[in-house]
């Protein structure tokens, strides 16, 4: 029975990859008896693949499955939420009675086996609109008929925010009402800001969370992280904790077995170097797309690869290009 069970991920490009590589490490060091299973598209690199190999016990690749709907994926300024839809292909995976689906970025800090026990659909609450569930996680039953209606639904009725969230929410649209023993809690799906946001009741109840999701447009793997120190700075002093547990798990288990073969983010973190740091160096690493949200929001390194003397070097560098 145990087997025939599985936790399933899904990543679309090598950086989600990242995240796929650590909630799986988590999943095995709070010793899950469940499969891992993951879907990928054929933008994942060879080289990710081999090392999801080495964590999942099942890889399968499927073709990216994009939404296409611009005017409500535009409601969320998230436009690369519509290859989301490739999530629906975890209904495909029959070899499997039961699964529970967790979004790549996720940490799993406690055993949560027992979501096995659970009936499709089971998921949390949203924090933004409690009447609906948040997708990030949920248990379904792996079934082709309840594939090809999800997507026949979708392609008829689009998706109210543009992402699978919406999709699922209106075809599992019973799940408000019909019974309350479907509703996850809050343990199993704790937005990563909820330190904040509710600090009291995360004082009185942290110690129970299991499965912590980091919403939002900076994933863990785009957060800023010291070298010298092995501590991230994150935008947010509030997500410190979890950020902190992502890292410490994605630098034991994942980086060191990066290679420039990688692409994306996961090529640049490749490079990461841990220790002392040469003089006139930043110990501060970031992606280079992390590195623009960073600037977006104030967080400069005026000291290391934003200093002055780099960026005049750069823009140097671009006019005698131009000239060639």
């Amino acid at each position: 029975m145990v087997d025939q069970q599985a936790f399933v991920t899904c990543a679309t490009n090598d950086t989600y990859a990242l995240g796929a590589l650590v909630l799986a490490h988590s999943l095995r060091n709070v010793q899950t008896t469940r499969k891992l299973a993951i879907i990928v598209t054929p933008q994942v690199t060879n080289k990710i693949r081999s090392l999801l190999g080495n964590v999942f016990d099942l890889i399968k690749v499927v073709d990216v499955l994009d939404s296409k709907d611009e005017a409500n994926l535009t409601l969320l300024t998230r436009p690369e939420l519509g290859v989301t839809f490739t999530k629906f292909h975890c209904w495909r995976l029959t070899q499997f009675q039961k699964c529970v689906f967790l979004d790549a970025d996720i940490l799993v800090v406690q055993n949560c086996d027992e979501l096995f026990d659970r009936e499709e659909l089971s998921a949390v609450p949203d924090v933004g609109w409690p009447d609906c569930f948040n997708s990030g996680v949920f248990v379904f039953q792996p079934n082709e008929e309840t594939y090809s209606a999800i997507i026949k639904f979708a392609i008829q009725n689009g998706s109210f925010d543009g992402g699978d969230q919406g999709v699922l929410n209106m075809f599992f649209k019973d799940w408000r009402t019909a019974d309350i023993s479907r509703h996850l809690s809050f343990i199993y799906n704790m937005n990563a800001n909820a330190t904040y946001s509710y600090q009291p009741a995360y004082k009185q109840f942290g110690k129970d969370v299991k499965i912590v999701h980091f919403l939002g447009h900076i994933k863990p793997w785009m957060q800023m992280y010291n070298s010298e120190t092995g501590r991230v700075q994150p935008d947010s002093p509030h997500s410190f904790e979890h950020l902190q547990l992502w890292w410490d798990l994605f630098m034991r288990q994942v980086q060191p077995n990066l290679t420039e073969e990688c692409s994306g983010i996961a090529g640049e973190l490749s490079k990461l170097q841990i220790g002392p740091i040469a003089p006139g160096s930043s110990a501060f690493i970031q992606s280079s797309e992390a590195r623009r949200y960073a600037w977006e929001r104030g967080q400069v390194d005026y000291m290391g690869a934003d200093a002055f003397s780099n960026i005049e070097k750069k823009l140097q560098e671009s006019i005698e290009g131009s000239k060639k």
